[in-house]
């Protein structure tokens, strides 16, 4: 199952949208001009790096399936 290029690519993507998750939090926590500037930018980059990984997810295990 790991030796999967596709299973080090969901991997990366659920990385992914943990890193801007987390960095979306730490900038709401400070608050201030960060939070202001790119909170809601943020926001929208996590909805969509989260819909790239679930669609990854449900094409590995389609593929697995099969």
């Amino acid at each position: 199952m790991q030796d999967k290029p596709l299973f080090y690519i969901v991997v990366l993507a659920v990385l992914i949208v943990l890193g801007i998750l987390a960095t979306g939090i730490g900038g709401f926590a400070r608050g201030g001009e960060f939070n202001r500037k790119h909170g809601n930018r943020l926001m929208r980059w996590r909805i969509i790096a989260q819909a790239v990984a679930i669609a990854l997810i449900l094409l590995f295990i389609w593929l697995r399936s099969s």
